[in-house]
């Protein structure tokens, strides 16, 4: 194993036998609590580097071969050289790359960002001829609502439209060009597919006798119900208060996660009232 790197389930905070659902359910929090937009001065660089190795551990424990190759000979299987007699997979099919855009990977869990193209547009694109390409990068929430744009093509003035729940790094095949779509990352959501995920605290006091709390989504503001001895890190779900499926009908679902805030300081009445809780074992 490379001594600059460290190892993938260690990064995500899994073991080696976690299926698949835990390491994506691992990925989510790893990637909400590290993400960029969410740490400020010099916390930020620390929180991009972790961002980044989040992002690497997610692409090749998520793959089956990858993963394979990975459990069997580590960070090696992805390097020139490494591997018993030589890395076996170097140059095949179990290399892998991370890309930046706006802190997220563009191509998402797609390792050509061909296939995006196709799975959308279900088409036969890499027999067709390739049209000029352009980028163009929107707000998380134009890329939410979908939004009218009006760009520069080879010199001339159009308007285009952006429909409702695309993705970063989407292509949009338009009659006489291809429009790569690059989404900034929000302060407030992470996304996977059409399901959103985002944070709420609430004080130790709702937490213990429940209550009601205002929780955002992309849709405005919501009131959910907390029920009483809600534990941290609790996850609710909001059905269908996600994110329009581009591909068809229907939405998404939001999921919050309940936080606990923690006061830093207390009044006498306060702390005697904690006192008694611990007293009576609570």
């Amino acid at each position: 194993m490379s001594a600059n790197k460290k190892d993938f389930y260690e990064v995500l905070g899994t073991s080696k036998g976690a299926s698949p659902e835990e390491l994506k359910k691992a990925y989510r929090k790893m990637a909400l609590e590290w993400h960029p937009d969410r740490h400020q001065g010099a916390d930020k660089e620390e929180a991009e580097k972790r961002f980044k190795e989040i992002n690497e551990a997610y692409q090749v424990l998520s793959d089956p071969q990858k993963k394979a190759a990975y459990d069997q000979h580590g960070h090696a299987a992805f390097t020139p050289g490494g591997g018993a007699g030589g890395n076996p997979f170097a140059g095949g099919p179990f290399s892998y790359s991370y890309t930046s855009t706006g802190g997220q990977n563009p191509f998402g869990d797609f390792g050509d960002p061909m296939d995006i193209f196709e799975q959308f547009f279900g088409g036969a694109f890499r027999s067709a001829p390739r049209k000029p390409r352009y980028a163009i990068n929107i707000d998380f929430m134009e890329a939410v609502k979908g939004i009218e744009k009006e760009v520069e093509i080879e010199g001339k003035r159009r308007k285009i439209k952006i429909p409702a729940g695309v993705e970063n790094g989407m292509r949009i095949d338009f009659n006489d060009f291809t429009l790569t779509i690059g989404v900034r990352a929000s302060k407030e959501f992470e996304r996977d597919g059409s399901d959103v995920y985002g944070r709420v605290t609430i004080p130790f006091s709702m937490a213990v006798m429940g209550g009601n709390v205002e929780v955002p989504t992309v849709d405005g503001a919501v009131k959910i119900k907390v029920r009483a001895g809600t534990k941290p890190n609790t996850m609710m779900r909001l059905r269908g208060k996600g994110i329009k499926n581009v591909r068809g009908n229907g939405h998404g679902d939001h999921y919050v996660q309940i936080e606990v805030g923690v006061p830093e300081k207390l009044t006498r009445e306060q702390r005697t009232l904690v006192n008694e809780m611990k007293k009576a074992g609570l």
